[in-house]
């Protein structure tokens, strides 16, 4: 006879589409009732797109299906709607979002590639940009690293959000409103949290943030296909991502890997980022971390190689000073790269949204 714990472990091999984890770690299992060999299991997803109640169901019933002894099995699935949805991601805007015209995320597939360090100067540079073409820019930067949030360093930002009308204000610096979970818990206080407080705390800055008009929020993730980057699609209305690598061939695989993600949740990708392509020596340029990775990783993404970034002290330095390199040094040539990068994004941003 089977038990609930068999049952269980079983759900553990079903994946969310698209992501690495599994249902039961989601918490997406919201019931479970074994009767000898027939089983019902209840499931609560929150999501636009209707492949994925369809796949998830599919999948269970699969799986259960071929644990021995099993005869019936029973899957209902509870879809509840992102948040302010209509049916499409471009309708999701609501409460303070609504001000929010674009919402780019930032992402990669493994750690240690900078993303954070791409995202900093991506938006630096959106502002730029938007100010030199439009005579004004409202940017926002949204830091979701849950667990390692660096952007408010990077930004020069360690001022609290004031709070008015029960809304979060964020900081502004060099033009940018910042917020990030660093300006809200104490300094050097590590964030131990499960999936579900971590969903609450993307909630919190989609909701709870006064955000104002902006051109275009910028969202640095953490690195993977995990729970922000599930809670992030099912709440923000995000127009497209921002993928960043390295040279190295083999951190391809598991930068598709991650890309995909935002394939399965209809998210169009903008562009690769290579991060750390080559240093510039007085004998010409070095590839330290090898050659080719970006290109074959938008090859495989089918999507463009948007930017090669120099392995440069110069903008570590900015990063670790709080003053990012597109600000300090705008006409150094790492900085007029990241300025290309942020004209490739929005232009490749705005076609996708046609």
């Amino acid at each position: 006879m089977l038990t609930e714990n068999q049952v269980r472990d079983a759900l553990k091999q079903v994946k969310y589409p698209g992501f690495s984890r599994d249902i039961v770690s989601f918490g997406l299992v919201q019931g479970l009732e074994v009767h000898g060999d027939h089983v019902h299991v209840n499931l609560a997803v929150t999501t636009s797109d209707p492949k994925v109640p369809k796949a998830l169901k599919e999948d269970v019933e699969k799986t259960l299906g071929e644990l021995p002894g099993m005869k019936a099995v029973h899957c209902q699935v509870a879809v509840t709607a992102p948040k302010g949805s209509t049916g499409t991601m471009g309708d999701q805007k609501s409460g303070t979002l609504k001000g929010v015209k674009k919402v780019i995320a930032v992402a990669s597939g493994k750690g240690g590639v900078g993303k954070s360090t791409v995202a900093v100067n991506l938006a630096c540079a959106l502002e730029q940009m938007l100010q030199d073409t439009q005579g004004s820019s409202r940017v926002g930067l949204l830091d979701c690293d849950i667990y390692g949030p660096s952007v408010p360093l990077m930004m020069g930002v360690g001022q609290r959000p004031e709070i008015k009308d029960e809304k979060l204000i964020p900081p502004v610096n060099f033009g940018i409103s910042v917020m990030s979970m660093a300006l809200l818990v104490d300094e050097n206080a590590p964030v131990v949290w499960r999936g579900p407080m971590v969903n609450q705390a993307i909630q919190q800055f989609a909701q709870h943030v006064d955000w104002g008009d902006l051109d275009v929020l910028v969202v640095d993730l953490p690195p993977g296909t995990g729970d922000a980057q599930l809670s992030l699609v099912q709440i923000f209305p995000v127009d497209g991502a921002v993928i960043v690598t390295t040279p190295q061939r083999a951190a391809v695989e598991v930068t598709c890997r991650g890309a995909r993600m935002f394939e399965k949740v209809q998210v169009p990708l903008l562009g690769v980022v290579e991060n750390m392509s080559f240093l510039e020596t007085p004998a010409g340029k070095q590839a330290i971390f090898g050659e080719g990775g970006g290109a074959l990783a938008a090859a495989a993404l089918e999507t463009e190689l948007v930017g090669q970034v120099a392995l440069d002290q110069a903008i570590r330095e900015g990063g670790d000073h709080g003053i990012p390199l597109t600000v300090a040094q705008p006409e150094s040539s790492p900085a007029k790269v990241f300025r290309s990068v942020a004209e490739s994004v929005w232009q490749n941003l705005n076609k996708s949204s046609k």
